[in-house]
């Protein structure tokens, strides 16, 4: 599957440029082309400067809104990255479709964080303009969720997070829900846990994107998952999750032959290993079973892949997401691991959104009152000093 890859604010910048050495990735080390564009779209200066793959140029770190926010962001301010979005949406639009592969893409991907102001305010107005422009091809959303100190401490985020998710899943075809929260590591130091949070967040994607783009006949499994397959299952609230189990040799025992009944349990708990990783490190807290799509991609040597073994990962997912209906594929490749990437769709409750949701809708009449009180303080003070003479 062939996307091209937006990144808006900060966050979602951030995420964007390891999708771009993700791209960079499939074309050296399996020479595929599976991200046909990736940009940047901010309105702080100083956080496109910080971006390490995404190219230089103009075109593809785009500066917005510099007339109300002289380059130095919006504050948090949602409502005001959405206005800025609107204004330069034209000037978007151009430099993704001036890309010389643009018409080769399947799909669209826009990646931002929720609680913060550029990205939450632009991302359903960027994906509600594309969608308008480009009708048929599907327009997916990555949402990055607040962290839970960033809940309990700043109520903008909150607010920021409950609006921007409300107005995108009204937009795009489906919307990957990121937590930060999941990939949080308190020993590690601040911009290293950054940097780590982005990989993780974008690498369930690779094995997904490069399955149905392979030109190798020995890389071709026997049922291949392409864009089609993708396409089909995603639509709505949206989590994906990868697991791996590392494929170093167990020691035979001395009565065991090459076709022991041993040998071949072990494949088999191999993958499901794997698979049970990937569902227990979602990108988000759900209950597979309020799933009505899934899809799972086993990625492993071909010697490793075997009839039984597929057999039990249907069974598995199936047994965790018994309404949903389940795609699945094989990707064979010469490597020292097992991965299995794991798709839940159609989700029909998430309990983070939910709680973002109430929670703003409770806090509502609050921030308004607060507001209100605000302001007649100000208005009070301005009055006592009516009598007061001014030096201006």
């Amino acid at each position: 599957m062939r996307i091209v890859v937006v990144g808006l604010g900060q966050c979602g910048s951030r995420i964007a440029d390891e999708f771009a050495r993700m791209g960079k990735m499939a074309q050296r080390q399996r020479s595929i082309q599976i991200i046909m564009g990736v940009y940047a779209v901010n309105t702080d200066q100083a956080d496109l400067s910080g971006l390490r793959t995404i190219k230089p140029d103009f075109h593809h770190r785009l500066l917005i809104g510099g007339r109300k926010t002289s380059g130095h962001g919006v504050g948090k301010i949602n409502e005001l990255g959405a206005e800025v979005a609107r204004n330069d949406k034209d000037k978007i639009v151009d430099a993704i479709r001036s890309g010389s592969r643009f018409y080769e893409t399947d799909a669209f991907l826009l990646i931002a964080g929720a609680a913060g102001g550029t990205g939450s305010g632009a991302l359903p107005v960027v994906a509600d303009t594309i969608k308008e422009r480009y009708p048929e091809k599907p327009v997916y959303a990555l949402v990055v969720l607040p962290f839970s100190y960033e809940e309990e401490t700043e109520e903008r985020c909150v607010y920021n997070a409950a609006t921007c998710l409300k107005s995108i899943h009204s937009v795009a075809d489906a919307v990957f829900l990121a937590d930060n929260q999941r990939y949080l590591k308190k020993d590690s130091n601040l911009l290293n846990n950054m940097d780590k949070m982005n990989e993780q967040i974008a690498i369930p994607f690779f094995e997904l994107l490069c399955a149905g783009e392979e030109v190798k006949r020995g890389n071709i499994g026997a049922k291949t998952l392409d864009a089609g397959d993708i396409m089909q299952t995603l639509e709505s609230w949206t989590v994906v999750g990868i697991g791996k189990s590392h494929l170093s040799p167990f020691r035979r025992m001395p009565f065991e032959g090459t076709r022991s009944f041993r040998s071949k349990g072990r494949e088999t708990f191999r993958g499901l290993e794997a698979m049970n990783q990937a569902m227990s490190e979602m990108s988000a807290t759900i209950n597979p079973a309020d799933a009505a799509k899934a899809l799972y991609l086993l990625a492993a040597p071909q010697k490793e892949m075997n009839v039984e073994l597929v057999k039990e990962l249907g069974s598995l997912m199936r047994e965790v997401s018994e309404d949903a209906l389940i795609r699945s594929g094989d990707y064979p490749r010469e490597r020292s691991d097992l991965s299995v990437t794991v798709i839940f769709s159609q989700l029909r409750d998430v309990p983070r959104v939910k709680h973002l949701f109430s929670t703003v809708t409770e806090s509502a009449p609050l921030m308004k009152k607060r507001q209100k009180e605000a302001e007649d303080k100000m208005k009070e003070m301005q009055k006592a000093s009516d009598g007061v003479p001014s030096l201006l």
